[in-house]
């Protein structure tokens, strides 16, 4: 038997375990074995977790990784990744301890209920072994969780009332009447509760701390960087793009130079010529989207797959925070399923300064941006790409590295800009959408300094909103969300720079060693091995 042999092998078995053990994501991604269970975080559940890892540690430790081709040594380090990465987040993070939002099975049923992946009733038996388990979960929740933060519990009670509305509505109409439904229901209301219950007493910090966050970063960047390096490049990036900005300012505004005011008035001039309400956002979208594909199908920018899109109006409990979201059929996915592109008017709740803050930021031009970003050639391109991967292990389709995903995304609206799109055939329609990508990548830019210097350099929030609004031009609105977004999460934000960098290097030494290819030929060829880290796609690219 070969060593390849062997490790495919035992690919196949710890990515099966590691399915099996987080049932909402194997759901998340695709694979349905386990689509009646919830996850168990219970303290024997997590420590036999851990040992399972560390067994198949030392197997891949004993592999003579030598033998085996290029592939399938890629393989083995995404795995190994995947698998250190686990290990860390239950030994050493740790957030089934203090974040309750890990405890919410809300994403479970919803993932149940959102895609025809199988026969109705299939589904149905799935989601009532889901909402069986639900109190056994939060009873496991109660036990395992210690010292909370504030922000953590306010925002699981939140997020709560959307999970006991979700179950109280679709899943009880898809279900129907039963039980299980109402005892799920009054299970998340009694958790809620307890919740607010200790929430003055909820004084755990947030921040991770420059330890534990350098880990973290490590972790979800499987990117060859420290947190100081990421942050130096950051800052460098940032003042660049302020040169930019100022000078694409100018010529918009028809003036020599710019300050930092004049390009405040020229995105507020971008904002008042292209306005957006609740009323059209969804059909913006489309025609965004419509617009987007044909300039790429046009200068053949890359190959674009058949794929069943549908712009939908986005769940009111995932509204405020973006306008728009890609969800795609995970990669391990089997069945024919559509892309969603999920468009949110805002919630119902808002007063009408702040409706207006919100499409000021997201304008009739920043949605173009926001679509190439999400749709096309960003996420929906490049997962149907993904998709598409024949490999002789499941490894890199389970192991997809957001740095990957969020760098192409945030590289495609630089190329699309480059290549001339525009939003619109007005005269100023190029340096307008030129603009509003600045202004995004330099929100690229702030997400990375923002995330280290919370958990990192104890940043104060009023140091971090006057960063966003002064170098960022973002409304207060956005400014507000975000911070919150740093606290709450660690290590996802710097995806988008860092992606963005790796990605952006990748296609710079593409075309140095092949100056003669198409733009088509190096986008192919850079989406052909699925969703690899930057720095395991470099491998198989063989730079």
């Amino acid at each position: 038997m070969s060593v390849t042999d062997d490790f495919r092998r035992l690919s196949v078995r710890a990515v099966d375990d590691l399915l099996r053990a987080d049932p909402v994501s194997a759901t998340w991604l695709g694979d349905h074995r386990f689509d009646d269970q919830l996850p168990d975080l219970s303290g024997a559940a997590v420590a036999a977790r851990l040992t399972m890892i560390d067994d198949h540690v030392t197997a891949l430790d004993a592999v003579d990784d030598v033998e085996l081709g290029v592939t399938d040594q890629v393989d083995l380090e995404i795995l190994r990744a995947q698998l250190l990465r686990s290990r860390f987040d239950l030994g050493e993070r740790r957030s089934h301890t203090w974040d309750p939002m890990v405890w919410n099975p809300g994403t479970g049923v919803h993932l149940l209920l959102s895609r025809e992946f199988a026969p109705g009733e299939q589904r149905r038996a799935s989601l009532r072994g889901r909402l069986a388990a639900i109190p056994d979960t939060l009873a496991d929740a109660r036990s395992q969780l210690g010292q909370m933060s504030r922000i953590h519990v306010e925002t699981a009670v939140a997020q709560l009332e959307g999970t006991r509305a979700l179950i109280d509505g679709e899943a009880r109409s898809f279900v129907g009447a039963d039980a299980i439904v109402d005892e799920a229901a009054g299970e998340i209301v009694a958790f809620a509760e307890w919740l607010t219950q200790r929430l003055e007493t909820s004084d755990r910090d947030p921040r991770l701390g420059e330890h534990l966050y350098s880990a973290a970063l490590w972790h979800s960047l499987d990117h060859d960087t420290s947190a100081s390096q990421v942050l130096a490049d950051a800052e460098s990036h940032l003042a660049v793009l302020g040169d930019e900005l100022r000078d694409v300012a100018a010529r918009y505004l028809g003036r020599s130079t710019a300050s930092a005011e004049d390009v405040r008035e020229a995105l507020e001039s971008v904002a008042l010529r292209a306005p957006v309400t609740d009323a059209t956002v969804l059909a913006d979208m489309q025609w965004a989207l419509e617009r987007t594909t044909a300039f790429v199908r046009e200068i053949d920018l890359v190959e674009v797959p058949d794929v069943d899109v549908r712009v939908i109006e986005m769940p009111e409990i995932h509204r405020g925070v973006a306008v728009a979201y890609c969800d795609a059929p995970g990669p391990l996915e089997a069945a024919h399923v559509p892309t969603f592109v999920a468009v949110a008017p805002t919630p119902s709740g808002w007063d009408t300064d702040r409706v207006r803050s919100f499409y000021r930021e997201y304008n009739g031009v920043q949605l173009h941006g926001l679509t190439v970003h999400e749709a096309m050639p960003g996420h929906v391109l490049q997962l149907a790409h993904a998709q598409r991967l024949v490999s002789p292990t499941p490894v890199r389709r389970f192991g997809h590295s957001g740095t990957f995903v969020e760098g192409w995304a945030v590289f495609a609206e630089q190329l699309m800009v480059a290549r001339g799109y525009r939003p619109d055939d007005e005269p100023a329609a190029g340096l307008a959408m030129r603009l509003q990508q600045l202004k995004m990548q330099a929100r690229c830019a702030i997400n990375a300094i923002l995330d280290v210097g919370v958990h990192a350099h104890g940043m104060t929030e009023d140091e971090g909103l006057a960063m966003m609004r002064d170098h960022g031009f973002q409304e207060e609105g956005e400014a507000v969300g975000k911070w919150r977004r740093a606290l709450l999460t660690a290590g996802q934000l710097p995806t988008y720079f860092v992606g963005f960098r790796a990605v952006a290097g990748i296609d710079h030494d593409l075309r140095v060693l092949h100056p003669e290819w198409t733009d088509r030929q190096i986008n192919d060829l850079m989406l052909s091995h699925g969703s690899p880290a930057p720095r395991h796609l470099r491998t198989l690219l063989g730079i």
